[in-house]
């Protein structure tokens, strides 16, 4: 990939910028940077996309994350817990990555990102203010077990994960949007990390181009969690909300194109 044009890296560094942005105020940043990079390489490997959009995003979490802990009190006895067993799962979801097909995953995600939505906007209090239903042993199982399970589903496919762990969060735990939105940062660093843990052994990394993902994720990001902590919970749900219905259609249209192929 040494003939990158000037052109192909300006379209990248834009999308990558967007994809920072959206996936330091909600997650999912994932559905701008990586058709963007299918777009740009369209001969590439998979696996090298996939790699050099991690370095993307992992750059794109860091500055979030540490924007979030600066500006939100988060409550790291959940968060780091969080964050260990998504490292865990999503170690594990890369390894047996390679025997699941990925057509498979499409249908069942389709109808969890339509019921996340519709759950989402039926429950317009959802998410407003911390109510959180567990304590003790009971909330820190709960954490772990989301962070194991989301984790998985990011070093198996990958697409959406920080939305899943922002739901998961609100919705199972009951923490507010913003909060949720904090911790699922870290976490979403994790799943990365492990990802690279993988990925940059095998020298499948575009270096180039990923040095001007990062770069890019990092602006998206810092300005998207400032302006998701100025804004507070209501305009992350929003954000949300839309992010989900992006999603669904875009795997709706996967799905699609796959039963008529």
């Amino acid at each position: 990939m040494d003939d990158v044009t000037v052109g192909v890296l300006l379209f990248l560094a834009a999308a990558a910028f967007v994809a920072g942005w959206v996936d330091a105020v909600v997650g999912g940043g994932g559905l701008v940077q990586l058709p963007a990079l299918l777009v740009a390489f369209p001969q590439a490997a998979p696996v090298q996309l996939l790699a050099t959009n991690k370095v993307g995003s992992i750059a794109g979490t860091t500055t979030s994350s540490l924007t979030y802990l600066r500006r939100v009190r988060l409550d790291l006895r959940t968060a780091a817990p969080l964050a260990a067993a998504a490292f865990v799962g999503s170690l594990l979801g890369a390894v047996v990555a390679s025997w699941i097909p990925r057509a498979a995953f499409n249908p069942v995600i389709l109808v969890v990102l339509v019921a996340v939505g519709l759950f989402t906007v039926l429950r317009p209090e959802l998410g407003q203010v911390a109510a959180l239903r567990f304590d003790g042993r009971r909330h820190y199982a709960a954490a772990l077990c989301i962070g194991a399970a989301v984790g998985f589903y990011d070093g198996a496919l990958g697409p959406g994960t920080g939305s899943f762990f922002v739901f998961a969060l609100v919705g199972v735990l009951g923490y507010g949007f913003l909060e949720a939105s904090g911790k699922a940062k870290l976490a979403n660093f994790a799943t990365n990390l492990a990802a690279l843990v993988v990925f940059v052994p095998q020298g499948v990394v575009m270096w180039q181009v990923a040095a001007v993902l990062a770069v890019s994720n990092v602006a998206g990001g810092y300005l998207g969690a400032r302006l998701a902590v100025a804004r507070g919970s209501r305009f992350v749900r929003a954000v949300f909300v839309v992010v989900v219905c992006a999603f669904t259609l875009r795997i709706g249209w996967d799905t699609w194109q796959q039963l008529v192929a």
